[in-house]
């Protein structure tokens, strides 16, 4: 169970931060029900560049983790730092949730998944990791 719910993390990193790159304008309708046509030209500028970088980033954790998955299941320095990813895009949600107010059921889906993700690879891990 360990594995396909980091295995699933990684591809919806992989796939969603691709996607976010290249189909910003789109995800701004479809998933985040944002009418670009109603910004300033600057503010719509800034806001997909924003997107595409934070999605970059996405990818990159995503790629990283697929490339090093047997470290961050086996040495603590991997583990942690996945983890402590993890955990502070789990956080950033829950904090999301006071500050901002409800957002849609994907939101809630991801947060789920992550959170569930966080926990079972946490538990997995922790007795079998080793330094390094």
């Amino acid at each position: 169970m360990t594995l396909v719910l980091f295995f699933g993390y990684v591809a919806l990193l992989i796939v969603a931060g691709a996607w976010g790159i290249a189909g910003a304008r789109l995800d701004m309708r479809w998933l985040l029900r944002l009418h670009l046509g109603d910004l300033p030209d600057r503010a719509e500028a800034n806001l997909l560049s924003q997107y595409r970088f934070l999605r970059a980033m996405e990818l990159g954790f995503g790629l990283f983790a697929l490339r090093y998955w047997r470290e961050i299941f086996r040495l603590r320095s991997y583990n942690r730092i996945f983890l402590a990813a993890m955990a502070s895009g789990v956080a950033a949600r829950l904090i999301s949730l006071g500050a901002d107010g409800w957002p849609s059921v994907w939101m809630y889906a991801f947060l789920a998944w992550e959170l569930a993700g966080v926990v079972a690879i946490f538990a997995y891990t922790r007795p079998r990791v080793v330094a390094g």
